[in-house]
């Protein structure tokens, strides 16, 4: 492959550094970084600096009106992910958008805050964004990228293709997304994110293990569905002390900081799906599969490539170890290679290389809708106290 995609970047805070992360890795494909745009012209600088970006802008139209971008890099917060993916799709771009698509970001009529508001009209509201995103896709003919990494990370790469190889029948399957809040000062409000730690980290390995079963099925020349969902959700840390709560980054307003899912396929097997925001000592990612044949354990973080037991930090202030950890002393397991292990740098590569070849990537927008749409049949199950089908 010789061919050059030029990309047009949309944001550049943490989810722009992850995805440069993946770009400065790409293979066989020549990536030219055009334009960056944000807000603020600061960040902008920053940006262009650390990455190599020809241009800044803080107009969007300079990125969409420009016919040598090829694909537009929405790393934006998520309520303004349809607006931006329709308005690059209508411009003739590809689109690559981070977690989650959509949610339910509020409407004028709604009190505030909008996260008491009944959940079977956010679940409306998200189908129909879910459709009008759908129908620009289809009429644009241009590739709409998920970038949900867990679907590239190299454990879940792995264990979808022992499942392919062996033909084996996921029966059970469990993934966790867990750490101690959110270090963004919004993560706590609904009209912002869209929901809570479920929505914000459970979608991980949500869609990680949605596209696993896909795997499966494909294998078996087979179709399984999404037939139903059963939910809980809660605020465990709202009646707790300033000092009990001392040691706990979440600060939830409006929005739950657990949630349990429990997903059934039309095959009738079952995935469960944990997130809080209550645990200490780092971030736990993982996706446990038990097959008929097989048992397959995927551990993104903490895993224990290395092991490390400090004394002090010094000299270490710009060293990056691991996610939402108060120290770096004591024994600790760095996070190795992290843009590899948790599947930004394959994330990419797949995504330059579905343009470049003119084919569908791993992770595209059937993942993308149907994380959507079992994210609110769980906030409509636990609100309502029943299995909503889905």
């Amino acid at each position: 492959m010789t061919k050059t995609i030029t990309i047009g970047m949309i944001g550049a805070g943490r989810g722009a550094e992850l995805h440069m992360g993946g770009y400065d890795r790409v293979h066989d494909i020549h990536i030219r970084y055009k334009w960056i745009f944000a807000r603020r012209e600061e960040q902008l600088l920053a940006a262009q600096k650390r990455y190599g970006f020809e241009r800044i802008t803080t107009r969007l139209a300079d990125i969409l009106e420009d016919p040598e971008v090829d694909v537009v890099d929405l790393c934006t917060p998520p309520y303004m992910h349809v607006e931006e993916v329709i308005l690059a799709l209508k411009h003739g771009k590809h689109v690559i958008c981070e977690k989650p698509l959509t949610g339910y970001f509020g409407s004028q009529e709604d009190p505030l805050p909008i996260g008491h508001i009944t959940k079977e009209k956010m679940y409306h509201a998200c189908m129909k964004d879910l459709k009008r995103v759908e129908e620009a896709i289809e009429k644009s003919g241009k590739k709409f990228m998920y970038a949900e990494n867990f679907v590239y990370a190299p454990a879940i790469l792995k264990a979808a293709e022992i499942v392919a190889a062996k033909k084996s029948r996921i029966l059970y399957m469990k993934g966790e997304e867990s750490l101690k809040g959110s270090s963004s000062a919004v993560a706590g409000e609904w009209s912002k994110t869209g929901g809570g730690t479920f929505i914000r980290t459970g979608t991980h390995p949500l869609t990680a293990m949605l596209w696993l079963k896909q795997q499966e099925a494909r294998a078996a020349g087979t179709d399984i569905h999404i037939k139903s969902v059963l939910a809980d959700m809660a605020c465990v840390t709202a009646k707790l002390t300033a000092y009990e709560h001392r040691h706990i980054a979440a600060k939830p307003q409006d929005v739950e900081d657990t949630g349990t899912c429990i997903i059934e396929f039309t095959d009738g097997t079952r995935a469960v799906v944990i997130a809080c925001d209550t645990l200490l000592g780092g971030s736990r990612n993982y996706v446990e599969l038990y097959c008929n044949d097989a048992a397959i354990n995927c551990t993104l973080t903490l895993n224990n490539l290395m092991s490390t037991y400090l004394l002090d930090e010094e000299g270490l202030d710009d060293i990056s170890f691991s996610e939402m950890l108060p120290s770096k002393c004591g024994w600790n397991h760095p996070f190795i290679s992290d843009e590899i292990i948790r599947g930004y740098t394959n994330e990419i590569q797949d995504f330059m290389e579905s343009i470049a070849n003119d084919r569908e990537p791993k992770s595209g927008f059937a993942l993308a809708r149907d994380t959507v749409k079992i994210v609110y049949a769980a906030y409509l199950s636990a609100e309502q106290g029943r299995r909503v089908l889905v």
